[in-house]
């Protein structure tokens, strides 16, 4: 009996990566032989990592597919014709209308990956989604399978890593408040909302602060360009850093350096940063949508309004009242246990397991 992974892309250091390969490690540990399979493969990752899409053998229905919803592609149209029984984890798939003053391609893409994922909803045996936003997404397409919620599984080990250390003596003593926001430069991210609400802080609370979005425009150069603009009309320009695509130990610096951080996103399917600066002890403010609520469970500040006057109000309470900032790491730290390693393992071994104990397989 094989159970296999299949995915559109398998990138270095992503989110759906990091997820298939660790539950291919977990597949290995139930016994199972396995193997990820994918249509791209990032050329930085070690050879045979995954095999691609070409060479996906037949399988009878002993076996089964665990596929990694998340984009426009034809393997939405070709996986009802592959072998074996069929679990989607779904990641979700940002709506097209976010793209349209500014890629026509993304726009494109993510209408055909939607369209493709209502395709399958009666194909697939059963359903995994990495957050309740998620399932209710499935449900809203019609999808009547059985389905679960198991987040995705975070290496956390990686976080453990040395920063880098030029960027930590660059920015640590210069007594600047560190506003930080990280993922990729998109429209659903509302970045331009982030700097709003730091023009307030900035203006009205703290001349000595700085905002850092880190995160890569690749395809997005259009939104890129309009932020660009937008802070330089604001007068800006010296106050707010984009990073663009930078290396891990970077990242790990910004987080260390961080303040505050600061999520203004209207669609998230989970939203790992958030996990992320749990695990580094940065205090949250974001605004209530999509996966956000779900993600954060109860801890940091979750905002009802991203007006920039809230926000930054929002900003200085945890600047100025130390008390109330520990409060809030310290709810950080009892939600960041619900997504230990170990728990989201064995609720992944609990979920596969009884799958296919209900189809007989186990």
């Amino acid at each position: 009996m094989q159970v296999v992974q299949l995915l559109p892309t398998i990138s270095y250091g992503d989110a759906v990566g990091n997820d298939t390969l660790a539950i291919q490690d977990i597949i290995r540990q139930m016994g199972y032989e396995t193997q990820i399979y994918a249509e791209n493969i990032d050329g930085r990752l070690p050879a045979r990592t995954a095999m691609p899409f070409l060479q996906f053998p037949d399988l009878s229905n002993e076996d089964v597919v665990i596929y990694h919803g998340s984009t426009g592609t034809e393997l939405n149209f070709r996986l009802p014709q592959l072998g074996g029984r069929k679990i989607m984890i779904y990641h979700n798939i940002t709506p097209p209308a976010f793209f349209h003053p500014y890629s026509p391609s993304a726009e494109q893409l993510t209408a055909f990956g939607l369209q493709g994922i209502e395709n399958l909803r009666d194909t697939v045996d059963y359903c995994i989604a990495d957050s309740e936003f998620n399932k209710a997404n499935l449900r809203e397409m019609g999808y009547p399978c059985p389905m679960d919620v198991c987040p995705v599984l975070i290496p956390f080990k990686d976080y453990e890593r040395t920063p880098n250390k030029r960027i930590l003596q660059q920015y640590t003593e210069d007594g600047y408040v560190n506003i930080l926001f990280t993922g990729r430069v998109a429209p659903n991210k509302k970045q331009e909302d982030i700097i709003r609400a730091f023009f307030y802080y900035h203006t009205y609370y703290n001349k000595r602060s700085r905002l850092i979005l880190v995160g890569s425009w690749n395809g997005m150069e259009k939104y890129y360009d309009r932020l660009c603009d937008y802070v330089n009309q604001l007068g800006l320009s010296d106050s707010v850093i984009f990073t663009g695509h930078i290396k891990f130990d970077e990242i790990l610096a910004y987080y260390r350096l961080a303040d505050v951080f600061l999520c203004m996103s209207e669609h998230e399917g989970f939203c790992v940063p958030l996990v992320e600066a749990m695990y580094f002890d940065v205090p949250i403010i974001a605004y209530r949508s999509t996966a956000i609520p779900d993600t954060l469970g109860g801890c940091g500040m979750l905002l009802e309004s991203k007006h920039p006057k809230v926000v930054a109000a929002a900003i200085h309470q945890i600047i100025s009242d130390n008390r109330f900032c520990q409060k809030l790491i310290e709810g950080q730290r009892q939600r960041l246990v619900a997504f230990a390693h170990e728990s989201i393992k064995q609720r992944f071994v609990e979920l596969l397991g009884s799958f296919l104990e209900k189809e007989g397989l186990g």
